[in-house]
């Protein structure tokens, strides 16, 4: 199955996202978003895969989880692509891949950074021009956050609240809901590949960090700076161009929206 990357720490949060092959709408039907919904609920339950955010789109996905160092993130991702992907190919008597070859993790600094995390992933499709409010959406975490299910849900609010410092749920409810205000007032643009073409995003120390404990392999990776936000780069051409053999098994298995906005 795809690695996120080479460089995958536990301990770190981690902003995953991951395409449809060659960019088709394979997602466009809510049933599909909802089944891909079902199965991280399923990577929970079996994995204990650490949920902080998520959406959904009509060809990629935004997930936003913490890496207990368990082998969570890998099986869990194994799980949830494999069963969509089946079940979309039977249902619509398809073949071929259904996702691209490999997913993309950037991690991301806690201090201050996690929340502007956040708010991307919940701006996604108001981005895209879908919806005039990410509340809109449906399945995305933003709505989870804010009406949490009594049954099934995904998110770990004791989690996220641990990491943003933050004691109680409507103290999370109200924050949350101000940093979707804060973006809804700015002018609305495309997507910041800091968050999904990155190895790391955040401080100058944190990214430092990361690149020293990641090793050789990224001991030459230029760190680039954007305002207060330092992001460690990764090569378009590693994050297209990747082949694993576990997945090219999925795909003889199996046999989001605007991607620009990922």
């Amino acid at each position: 199955m795809p690695r996120a990357n080479r460089f995958l720490l536990p301990g770190h949060v981690w902003h995953i996202t991951h395409r449809c092959h060659q960019r088709e709408f394979l997602l466009k039907f809510g049933r599909d978003r909802q089944r891909w919904r079902h199965w991280l609920f399923e990577a929970r339950k079996r994995f204990g895969l650490c949920v902080l955010n998520y959406v959904v789109t009509s060809n990629h996905i935004h997930l936003l989880v913490v890496d207990r160092g368990q082998g969570e993130i890998a099986r869990s991702m194994q799980l949830i692509a494999g069963r969509t992907a089946q079940e979309y190919n039977q249902r619509k008597q398809r073949r071929g891949a259904y996702w691209e070859d490999r997913y993309h993790a950037t991690a991301v600094d806690t201090d201050g950074y996690l929340t502007r995390c956040m708010a991307y992933i919940d701006m996604n499709m108001v981005r895209a021009g879908a919806v005039f409010h990410p509340a809109q959406w449906e399945p995305c975490g933003y709505r989870e956050i804010q009406q949490p299910p009594t049954r099934y849900g995904v998110i770990d609010l004791v989690a996220l609240m641990n990491l943003l410092g933050i004691r109680d749920l409507n103290t999370l409810q109200r924050s949350h809901a101000a940093w979707t205000d804060e973006a809804l007032k700015a002018k609305p643009c495309g997507r910041d590949e800091s968050w999904s073409m990155s190895l790391a995003v955040g401080s100058l120390a944190f990214v430092a960090r990361f690149q020293a404990q990641s090793g050789i392999a990224t001991l030459h990776r230029e760190i680039a700076q954007k305002g207060d936000c330092y992001r460690l780069g990764e090569s378009r051409a590693r994050y297209n161009s990747h082949f694993d053999p576990e997945m090219a098994c999925l795909r003889a298995d199996n046999a989001v929206f605007l991607d620009e906005f990922l």
